[in-house]
């Protein structure tokens, strides 16, 4: 062969690795099927890294925002996206913004100048018998994601994702919740956020007169499918509807009252780790401001700390705590490992991030040695964790970072010093890690 690796995908991530790994003096082959006579119904151009839904990378504070922390480590390791959104930052408070045409353009520039990388303009529709990393995003080729799901042999590929909010574990109020499964079946395994009438009639007509997002061009044909129905139109179905449904109260009692709710909110464990609830059945497209406004309404929620809001969206992703390694590799085709958004992560940021860290442990494999996955005290050791096996592969939807994927803090903190204190233990993390690193790094 005339590489050593082959990345399908010319994204964010693919470009991130393609990058990390011809650093190393490995020899790259990068597929990219914009400008080769295919495209996508999101893409302008056929620039790598083209950049289709927004121009943010969100927050750049390392000290109180886990975005911004992971902005950091990943400067730290040499990150070629993070570099280039650097140089064509635009004004955006204490956020990453940056001008998308002048970042695509660097980054391909410095893609296919690089004197270790070939891209090739093709689309691949089957899965490579050689070492690969797709890293394909939300918009993968038919085809491929039709190889992708053979060989997964379980319909472990989606094709859109149905998101329900997750709240941070410590800021629901338990002396208003309890804990309890329906009927006392399986243990006390949800929490439980009761409604009276009053305050439930309440919150449906905010969930229908509340603002919801459009969806994009590329996404009107979006299905809505029974199993992930959005709250909202479940309530425009009728009053009745949600009571029957993801807020139905029959089989649980609360403690406090000894009688059934008129209604309830349950919430149900999202990672091992018990930081994380998702509001089961809360899929939404309500802006992300209506959805804290009207959730908050919601008794024991008044003060929820949400660590991902709802949404739906044209997505592909694979089921990667249930096919992965912890190495991102496919446990049925281990010379195929994945990374970006097609792994459940969201966000230009994060996908970059797992376009790293596939692009290190592929390195060191190929260099005959062996690396050591990032402590799950920083950022990216906390995504990889959580996609390779920390999420719930039964439940498993796509994630931002953010310190509710990190073991929690020993102690009482107070929320002000929260936030530091993680990004603190992050930071000296990282800095262990990296010097086990070097130790362990050939001569």
């Amino acid at each position: 062969m005339s590489f050593d690796i082959h990345i399908i995908g010319g994204g964010l991530a693919g470009c991130e690795a393609a990058w990390q790994l011809a650093e190393t003096g490995l020899r790259v082959r990068l597929s990219e099927m914009r400008g080769g006579g295919d495209g996508t119904p999101a893409h302008e151009t056929d620039r790598l890294a083209e950049m289709v839904c927004s121009n943010s990378f969100r927050s750049d504070d390392p000290e109180h925002n886990a975005v911004g922390l992971l902005h950091q480590e990943m400067r730290t390791l040499g990150s070629l996206i993070m570099e280039a959104g650097d140089r064509h930052s635009v004004p955006a408070g204490s956020a990453l913004a940056v001008d998308r045409q002048g970042f695509a353009a660097d980054v391909t520039r410095s893609i296919e100048e690089h004197p270790n990388i070939t891209v090739r303009r093709e689309r691949v529709d089957s899965l490579p018998s050689h070492p690969t990393i797709i890293a394909t995003g939300p918009l993968t080729d038919s085809r491929l994601a039709k190889a992708i799901a053979d060989q997964t042999d379980e319909g472990a590929l989606a094709f859109f994702d149905a998101i329900a909010p997750i709240v941070h574990r410590d800021s629901i109020d338990m002396g208003v919740a309890w804990m309890a499964a329906r009927w006392d079946k399986g243990g006390k395994d949800y929490i439980n956020c009761p409604l009276d009438k009053e305050q439930y009639e309440a919150f449906v007509q905010a969930l229908i007169d509340g603002e919801k997002m459009p969806f994009k061009d590329w996404e009107a044909d979006t299905p809505y499918f029974e199993g992930c129905m959005p709250v909202e139109v479940m309530a425009e179905r009728g009053p009745e509807t949600l009571r029957h449904g993801p807020m139905k109260p029959m089989g649980l009692d609360n403690p406090r009252t000894g009688r059934w709710p008129y209604a309830v909110v349950q919430l149900r464990q999202d990672n091992k780790l018990g930081t994380l609830w998702n509001m089961v059945g809360f899929q939404t497209k309500l802006k992300h401001g209506e959805q804290v406004r009207i959730f908050r309404t919601i008794p024991g929620l008044e003060n929820a700390d949400f660590a991902r809001l709802g949404g739906i969206h044209r997505n592909s992703f694979i089921n990667s705590p249930r096919l992965l390694d912890g190495e991102l590799r496919l446990k049925s085709r281990p010379n195929i490992r994945f990374a970006g958004q097609i792994t459940g992560c969201e966000g230009y940021v994060e996908s970059a991030a797992v376009g790293i860290l596939a692009a290190r442990f592929t390195a060191a494999e190929l260099h005959g040695q062996t690396m050591a996955p990032p402590p799950p005290e920083t950022a990216l050791g906390a995504i990889l964790a959580h996609i390779t096996g920390g999420a719930n592969a039964e439940t498993f939807q796509p994630m931002n970072v953010n310190f509710g994927l990190m073991p929690p803090l020993p102690g009482r903190w107070r929320r002000a010093d929260r936030k530091k204190a993680y990004t603190d233990r992050a930071r000296a993390a990282l800095s262990e890690w990296l010097e086990r690193l070097k130790v362990a790094e050939p001569a």
